[in-house]
């Protein structure tokens, strides 16, 4: 059986934690910040969030070797 490819853009998106979990990284943070409130701002500093658990098995089948 050949080796099956990984996503490159859900690689970018999604990692795994030790326990297995998936993390992804916030969004909203890169530009447009002089627009945004203070504390959005600072709700974004925290960049790592958990994906939510209906979407965790498609995210693990486009990243079968941990991402």
């Amino acid at each position: 059986m050949p080796k099956l490819k990984t996503n490159r853009a859900a690689k970018k998106r999604y990692s795994y934690t030790a326990t297995g979990k998936v993390k992804r990284t916030k969004s909203n943070k890169r530009h447009l910040l002089a627009n945004k409130t203070k504390r959005a701002k600072i709700r974004g500093k925290v960049q790592d969030a958990y994906a939510d658990k209906t979407c965790e098995a498609g995210i693990k089948r486009l990243l079968p070797y941990g991402g």
